[in-house]
């Protein structure tokens, strides 16, 4: 969440910059400021009245050693009004605190000074394009039609044991999902990433802690009878590695990886853009997430792209970056890149990562920190980026590589696969 320092800073500029996020901030926004005020002037109050206990309780002290007890009880008295006094300030504070934070939890991030304004998809900005576009055959096929055609994935029968959204891998697509996995994970090794094995269920506070809840919370799948959640990304688990930590400033930045499955309700999504692998209930995914200094952070976004656009390239799909609008952002970014994939046989590009920068949106929320060379503690910035989301890279490999002789698989997957083409 956003910090009290940068909206008294300035608040008229966090929400102008919060509007390029197409989010109305002035009433939240000059409310947190007005009980801010309200809070410190409290807090003044609490000080002043603990000090003048401290100098009363050595008044009676003294009045009871000189024998003056008649004295020493009416300076008792003004003692229980002031602390009567103090728990009508205590309960205000906290009502005051209390309120502050639940408005500034459903604010959402101020977007970076680089992000483009807009309201939609289509105003985002194409930064840049890489890789070969593919030549197929006339009777090329939607990889829906390849996973019957080779018997790689079975969508049926993911309806009847779950229900749409939920697909079955068969052979050889269930070893080419775990050949990309192995490949992921083997490239964020070499990348300097630690692997992580985080558990795919999390808490609430783990939830909030990276601004899934209370913003997300539709989108998630709940346990309610244990209250937990379980997770779209594994960003959450991960990055709540670092909640309520002060990281010792030589031990950043933190790079870590891990491979999670991933559940998103996905309420609302409909139509044709979600056939096949191109809407999900549950699919699997690298992850990578870095803790980082406020001064590095944006330099470790650039190794970040630069780690997903290997990736890419190694997997030889044709692959462009956007810069993500202020509308098309989500509630904790500073920053977003999305990466697509060129999906032949469907004629358009698909999602398949977003990296993004949180600055210290989400530290904040967590309470990660680190101590600095003045032995003071600083929220630090997180970031995290999706290296890579499986099933857009299934359904593109597959339509992509499809030949007359059967399905093409790229060099660098063939050692995880054992084989080099599904026919």
């Amino acid at each position: 969440m956003l910090t009290l320092q940068l909206i008294n800073q300035d608040p008229e500029e966090v929400i102008r910059r919060l509007a390029v996020k197409q989010f109305d901030a002035r009433e939240p926004i000059m409310r947190i400021v007005e009980l801010d005020k309200q809070r410190r002037a409290l807090q003044k109050q609490r000080d002043d009245n603990a000090a003048t206990l401290n100098k009363m309780a050595a008044q009676i002290g003294a009045l009871m050693k000189q024998g003056n007890r008649d004295e020493a009880e009416n300076v008792k008295a003004q003692v229980a009004s002031l602390k009567t006094a103090n728990k009508e300030i205590d309960d205000s504070l906290n009502a005051a605190q209390e309120e502050i934070k639940q408005i500034l939890l459903n604010v959402p991030n101020v977007p970076y000074s680089g992000v483009p304004e807009g309201r939609t998809a289509a105003d985002n900005v194409v930064e840049k394009t890489g890789g070969k576009m593919p030549e197929l055959p006339a009777d090329a096929l939607p990889h829906w039609d390849l996973a019957k055609k080779y018997n790689l994935i079975d969508f049926d029968l993911g309806v009847k044991i779950t229900g749409a959204g939920f697909p079955v891998y068969i052979g050889k697509g269930a070893r080419l999902q775990r050949a990309l996995i192995q490949f992921f994970l083997d490239e964020a090794g070499k990348a300097g990433y630690v692997e992580i094995e985080p558990p795919f269920v999390v808490n609430e506070a783990s939830g909030l802690g990276t601004g899934q809840l209370p913003d997300k919370e539709g989108q998630m799948y709940h346990c309610q009878v244990d209250n937990f959640y379980l997770i779209p990304t594994a960003e959450v688990p991960v990055t709540n590695l670092y909640r309520d930590v002060i990281i010792p400033q030589e031990e950043l930045p933190k790079k870590n990886c891990a491979f999670s499955a991933c559940f998103r309700r996905e309420a609302g999504s409909y139509g044709k853009d979600v056939r096949g692998l191109n809407r999900l209930h549950q699919f699997d995914k690298v992850e990578i997430v870095r803790i980082e200094r406020p001064e590095d952070s944006y330099a470790a976004l650039e190794e970040m792209k630069d780690h997903v656009q290997g990736l890419l390239e190694k997997l030889e799909l044709p692959w462009h970056i956007l810069r993500l609008c202020g509308g098309d952002m989500s509630f904790t970014s500073a920053i977003t890149f999305d990466f697509e994939v060129w999906s032949a046989a469907q004629e358009r590009w698909l999602e398949v990562s977003s990296v993004s920068n949180f600055e210290t949106y989400q530290a904040n929320r967590l309470k990660c920190r680190y101590r600095g060379d003045d032995k003071k503690t600083h929220l630090c910035h997180t970031l995290n980026g999706s290296a890579l989301a499986l099933p857009r890279i299934v359904a593109a490999l597959l339509e992509n590589n499809q030949t007359p002789e059967g399905i093409r698989i790229p060099a660098a997957l063939q050692r995880y696969t054992g084989f080099d083409i599904i026919d």
